[in-house]
């Protein structure tokens, strides 16, 4: 156990070449490595790659691309001088903490995916494991972010938390309560890193550019997957196009005849909530559903098989994160901590029995919130079972055959559920 303890703290030797170039065709992308001075376990400077891959004992090298540029069929991808993460130098390492390795760039980047959609707002994504677990939108940024951190209080902890906007001291007083592994933001107002040092394993990272991420949002890249027998498959990015309530499209569906269309056409506030969730869906791992409501994420359900399966899964976490958020700010600690001084008898059990009846009346803050689907529903369950939970409007791909039993379905809620298409899918592996 002392050896895998080890492993977690040593930052890796890689043998990856300082330079790599890859040519499509015609045209040579070339890329440099990314390094840092680093004091060692003796304070002496050394240069140093990534901590790790995925896993400690994984190589694993972080490049930028320095020269060339790629159009294919029409698209022009992203070129030098766009730099996000790859881009990170000492400058931008306000605090090395444990020193990153590739989840924490990763999650930081899939952070990014989902902020370049949602710049009119201060905005907070809270990442773990390369999926978000708390967004929100709010007036302000410390508001933003303390209702990120509630939305899944438990996963956020030792996650990468990215900002739209400067941080200011508020915000950070509130971070500083929690545990993370990585913040990310375009600036630091004075005095926010007295705050944010404290912590000093944290990793402390200013990317200048997220205060213009919205030139991002049209932007694609080459996107690489790596294949166990050494081969790749290289695809464009994907790009969402649901940018205004003026892009979704009407739902509609025909069968046996009859045309199909939802009763209801989704509310302004709705709208609001559907544009949001959609954005938020760009960074979830496929097959995924979402519950969202007043610009935060209520439940996320995330990589699973099957659709009804996760828009389950993503009810059951809204319970489990609305009774914890109860019982944090009723008693200051977790749900499952003191659910557990109740079944050792420490504790009494009326409380849990309050949290839970309360959670049950209000059905985990789910009425009124609106369901995102990366993909179209095969068939009316996976919409059922969000319409129990009084969800008031939905957003989905559409194209499957049975489109028109879903539209029957909140045809048929009390009241009818809004529902409209996006005409794209939203996949991600």
């Amino acid at each position: 156990m002392s050896e895998l303890k080890t492993a977690y703290r040593r930052v890796m030797d890689d043998h990856f070449p300082d330079e790599m170039k890859i040519t499509l065709g015609d045209m040579t992308l070339v890329y440099k490595k990314q390094t840092w001075k680093i004091e060692d376990e003796q304070g002496n400077l050394v240069e140093k790659g990534l901590r790790y891959g995925e896993n400690p004992g994984q190589e694993a090298a972080l490049y930028r691309l320095v020269n060339g540029n790629v159009a294919l069929g029409g698209v022009e991808f992203i070129g030098p001088g766009k730099e996000l993460v790859s881009g990170l130098d000492e400058d931008a390492m306000l605090q090395f903490g444990k020193h990153p390795g590739k989840t924490n760039l990763t999650d930081i980047d899939s952070a990014m995916g989902i902020l370049r959609y949602l710049s009119k707002r201060p905005t907070v994504v809270i990442v773990k494991h390369n999926n978000p677990c708390g967004v929100a939108s709010a007036s302000s940024l410390a508001e933003a972010y303390a209702r990120a951190n509630m939305a899944d209080r438990v996963a956020a902890f030792g996650g990468a938390a990215s900002f739209n906007r400067a941080m200011d001291k508020e915000t950070a007083e509130i971070l500083q309560q929690n545990y993370l592994e990585v913040v990310a933001a375009p600036e630091y107002e004075e005095g926010v890193l007295d705050i944010l040092s404290k912590k000093k394993n944290l990793r402390i990272i200013r990317i200048k550019a997220i205060d213009r991420l919205e030139e991002y949002a049209l932007s694609r890249f080459l996107d690489f997957k790596g294949l166990m027998d050494g081969g790749l498959i290289l695809q464009q990015s994907a790009v969402n196009t649901i940018l205004s309530k003026e892009d979704f499209l009407p739902a509609k569906a025909e069968y046996q005849g009859q045309v199909y269309k939802p009763v209801r056409e989704p509310t302004d506030r709705e709208y609001e909530d559907l544009l949001f969730g959609w954005a938020v869906e760009q960074g979830v791992t496929s097959n995924s559903v979402l519950y969202i409501k007043d610009q935060v994420t209520v439940g996320i359900g995330t990589g699973e098989q099957d659709r009804v399966g996760v828009a389950e899964i993503a009810i059951f976490k809204a319970y489990t994160k609305y009774v914890d958020a109860l019982c944090f700010k009723r008693h200051g600690r977790p749900y499952k901590e003191l659910e557990l001084d109740v079944s050792d008898g420490k504790a009494d059990k009326a409380l849990i029995e309050e949290i839970d009846q309360e959670a049950k009346a209000k059905k985990a803050g789910l009425p009124a919130s609106v369901m995102i689907s990366d993909a179209f529903f095969p068939y009316r369950d996976g919409v059922d079972v969000a319409i129990k939970e009084g969800i008031s409007a939905i957003a989905h791909p559409g194209g499957a055959m049975r489109d028109w039993e879903s539209i029957q379905a909140v045809n048929q809620a009390d009241p009818p559920v809004a529902m409209v298409f996006t005409g794209q899918r939203a996949f991600k592996h």
